[in-house]
């Protein structure tokens, strides 16, 4: 009896270890799992947090009507849609920041002759590549492309509705690469410097060149120089957003100092969650660009444009 029993026992043990290692393989399979898990899921959210995507997005109209108005003017309603956004990554010493800024507004006017006519064009997009070569120091890589989306034309005889085309898409358009040191102090400011710039300018439409100055054989003019950019971005305050952009350009040629500039401005606050009122600016001097004034002269002109608007916008 005893020795059926001893039999019994030890048959049990040999066949129950290796059901017992099974079943400890299998927890140390599980556990393996839910810590590989837990360390993916620890890396997708230490990348997440090297990511940064903010930014502004709206529509803004205006409508103006005039009764026995003794200064004149024109009915006229406007819109304008509008999204200026920046993504950004920064991870160790690297650090990429893109940005699209754009906007596109027609006008509409039963007292003018076309009634429809655009009223605000822009459409600017830039990236640049940094590499920290000290605290707040990158050497990096900058390009941008600047041009506008629709067909813009002077009006002369609103009666006979003659107009002239002045500019179209890449009719003019700039781009800019350019490799340079930047300066970045915070989260706000930055300050980008190269003295190895190169400026590409088109004009597709052979009959705007010379307005822009392209060469008349040619749809390309390239150009090296120097070139300084200054960025703010403020957010500290809720729903308050300022965005500013500065832009120096000069060539390495008989002009060197002659600079060319871009400085956009945007300042926005969002109320009860939809609603926005913004305000933006945009100055503009290009050397080469000709512009005639009211009087006939023709020359370089400084070029500005100012919209304060209410509307629905989303600010992020």
């Amino acid at each position: 009896m005893k020795r059926n029993l001893l039999l019994m026992t030890l048959a049990a043990i040999f066949i129950g270890m290796p059901m017992l290692k099974a079943q400890d393989d299998e927890a140390k399979k599980a556990a393996e799992a839910a810590m590989s898990t837990t360390v993916k899921s620890n890396e997708i959210k230490d990348t997440a947090k090297n990511w940064k995507f903010s930014g502004m997005v709206g529509l803004n109209a205006t409508q103006t009507q005039f009764w026995n108005w003794a200064a004149g003017g024109n009915n006229n309603v406007t819109g304008v849609v509008y999204a200026n956004m920046t993504l950004s990554y920064k991870k160790n010493k690297l650090a990429w920041d893109s940005n699209l800024d754009t906007e596109i507004g027609e006008l509409y006017s039963a007292d003018l002759n076309p009634r429809w006519r655009k009223s605000n064009d822009k459409f600017n997009i830039y990236s640049k590549l940094g590499y920290e070569l000290a605290k707040n120091w990158y050497l990096t890589a900058l390009g941008s492309f600047k041009t506008q989306f629709a067909p813009g034309y002077e009006y002369a005889n609103n009666d006979a509705g003659d107009k002239t085309l002045i500019a179209k898409w890449a009719s003019p358009s700039y781009t800019d690469l350019s490799i340079g040191v930047d300066w970045k102090p915070n989260d706000i400011f930055s300050v980008y410097l190269s003295p190895v710039a190169g400026r590409m300018t088109t004009a597709t439409d052979s009959l705007l060149r010379e307005r822009y100055g392209v060469p008349l054989n040619k749809s390309l003019k390239v150009e090296v120089g120097l070139t300084f950019k200054a960025a703010v971005t403020y957010t500290k305050i809720k729903n308050l957003k300022i965005l500013s952009s500065l832009t120096l350009f000069t060539p390495y040629t008989k002009e060197f100092g002659n600079f060319n500039v871009d400085w956009d401005f945007m300042i926005s606050y969002q109320f009860l969650k939809v609603l926005n009122v913004s305000l933006t600016t945009a100055l503009k001097y290009y050397d080469e660009v000709m512009i005639t004034d009211k009087n006939g002269n023709v020359g370089p002109r400084i070029q500005f444009k100012e919209v304060l608007g209410l509307g629905v916008g989303y600010s992020f």
